[in-house]
């Protein structure tokens, strides 16, 4: 492995790992939402879609980072921001609004970092035939983060609350801005002279391919959501404390880089295509399981669905990264991102607009049957060829809260976990 390429996988590892262990607040934040302010899971789940808004809007964002300054300085500037509001997080007891208006900015800042990186990565990954490898890599440290923080994160909710979580935070910003200073951008990488953003996103809009991914991506994503449901019913019907849950999340975080690694050694063998197709059936049985939801199955379906899903949620990611546009990998990229995150937000929208009226049980069943909507676009979808082997287009990287879990419906039980696309 040459300089480069290692430094391209430890920035990529290192602002991946930074995602995961900014949930070490999370689950301190539910129980705080759940258990002091008694809310709903229904207004869990609306507080959920509200913080992620700034995920939505990566095209925007991957404009002013593919246009301005360096991808390096953006990744700095957010961190820098991050220690500043992590401070105040930490240091205060702040009143809802001002809190969930900390909680959007420190998301908006991740999601800076994360269309930086994702920009990196789609442009070292397509010149080297690497966005597989590199993606695998991003998701291991991220899950490896998930080790640290499943038990650490429900021992801070037990024994200090959020506040804590968030002070954990700080070293963590400092080592990942050393990391970053160390990656060289190189002067072909850096940003062009800065475009129209009409004009950019003209390009991106006209370009049909581009589009019938992005409706495909959000017909694949799409099912109202049940997570934080069965969050409540593993609180209130199973009396699971929060370290055992917190254990859960780590012995889960195991097979999810168990999925990582399989995905890093058959990234450039499989036929995303067909596996796609496949993924879809995987989807609507994995969330009819459901309907049987006990403390033994919960453990099971916990652990498995997360090796199955990681391999699925990875195949897919390397989909959309192999398919964006030159000189444009950041906004592209963030654009698919964006409809994939516009996707979960609508699911948990929907999920918790359906949960009060139909019961679980049929939001589940609702769930599985919506899983086959994308089936008529498949077809439509070209096989992906490896990288290096074909021509690519014309010129024309979940505040911490997407859980990359089969099945896609139930990505967050607690809604306050992992981060977006």
């Amino acid at each position: 492995m040459n300089k480069k390429i290692f430094w391209i996988y430890a920035l990529s590892s290192a602002i991946y790992f930074t995602q995961g262990i900014e949930s070490l607040p999370s689950q301190g934040l539910f129980y705080y939402f759940k258990e002091t302010l008694k809310f709903p899971a229904e207004k869990i789940m609306l507080i959920s879609s509200i913080i992620t808004l700034a995920w939505l809007v990566k095209p925007l964002i991957g404009y002013v980072i593919d246009n301005f300054f360096s991808k390096k300085i953006w990744i700095f500037l957010a961190l820098a921001i991050d220690i500043i509001l992590v401070l105040f997080l930490g240091l205060a007891h702040l009143p809802l609004f001002i809190l969930i208006t900390i909680l959007i900015i420190t998301s908006t800042n991740a999601a800076f970092r994360d269309v930086a990186v994702d920009g990196i990565m789609c442009v070292e990954g397509k010149a080297r035939n690497a966005t597989g490898k590199i993606q695998s890599i991003q998701w291991i440290s991220f899950s490896v983060s998930g080790l640290l923080t499943g038990i650490a994160g429900g021992l801070i909710a037990e024994k200090w609350g959020y506040r804590a979580g968030f002070m954990c935070l700080i070293p963590i910003y400092i080592l990942v801005g050393l990391v970053t200073h160390f990656y060289k951008e190189e002067k072909t990488h850096l940003n062009n002279p800065a475009t129209t953003l009409s004009g950019d996103l003209k390009k991106l809009f006209s370009h049909k391919k581009l589009l019938i991914i992005c409706l495909f991506i959000f017909l694949y994503k799409y099912s109202p959501s049940f997570g934080t449901p069965l969050f409540f019913i593993q609180r209130d019907a199973f009396k699971w404390d929060k370290i055992w849950i917190g254990a859960l999340g780590t012995i889960s975080m195991v097979f999810s880089v168990i999925g990582s690694v399989l995905y890093y050694k058959f990234s450039t063998r499989i036929r995303i295509k067909k596996w796609l197709f496949f993924s879809v059936f995987a989807g609507a049985l994995t969330t009819l399981s459901y309907l049987y939801y006990t403390p033994a199955t919960a453990i099971i379906y916990d652990v498995l669905y997360r090796l199955i899903g990681m391999f699925i949620y990875l195949m897919v990611m390397d989909f959309m990264a192999r398919n964006t546009i030159p000189g444009l990998e950041a906004t592209s990229f963030a654009l698919l991102c964006s409809v994939s995150n516009l996707a979960l937000v609508t699911s948990n929208l929907s999920g918790a607009y359906l949960l009060p009226l139909i019961g679980l049980k049929w939001l589940i069943v609702i769930s599985a049957l919506t899983s086959f909507l994308c089936l008529f676009l498949i077809n439509k979808i070209d096989e992906t060829p490896k990288l290096g082997e074909a021509k690519l287009p014309e010129k024309v990287s979940e505040p911490n809260w997407a859980r990359p879990n089969c099945p896609r419906k139930c990505q967050s039980p607690t809604g306050l976990d992992l981060p977006p696309e």
